[in-house]
């Protein structure tokens, strides 16, 4: 995906989000460059809510909130039917206190070699896609 088409379904993303002027958002985001591209730096330059925490390089653990937000996603809310916030909200947090009743801890099944022997293998797919 060409940084232009990235920015453009990244705006796409943020104009779902654009409720009220006087809300404040703080998006936790993981590809800076992304937010870089100029088109991107004017809408957020529109947008003065929008506020942009980037993860730091090689914190891949902190990409086991996007499995639980996965996790979450498939076991919960995919399939429902919410029709206001607050039944969202009710399903998310039933969820979350039947999973607390009986936690298992998330198990690494590789080695920590193999993982980062595949991560290194993703990102060069990657880079020749740009």
């Amino acid at each position: 995906m060409s940084p232009e088409t990235r920015s453009k379904t990244y705006q796409k993303k943020n104009n779902h989000c654009v409720r009220s002027q006087e809300l404040e958002i703080h998006c936790i985001v993981d590809n800076y460059g992304t937010h870089k591209h100029p088109k991107v730096q004017t809408w957020l330059k529109k947008h003065p809510g929008f506020h942009f925490h980037f993860i730091p390089t090689s914190s891949s653990w902190l990409n086991l909130v996007e499995r639980w937000f996965g996790e979450i996603t498939r076991k919960r809310i995919r399939r429902g039917v919410f029709r206001n916030v607050p039944e969202l909200i009710n399903a998310i947090d039933s969820y979350i206190e039947c999973n607390n009743e009986n936690p298992k801890p998330f198990v690494w099944t590789k080695s920590a070699d193999e993982i980062i022997r595949k991560v290194n293998r993703c990102k060069a797919i990657m880079e020749t896609l740009h």
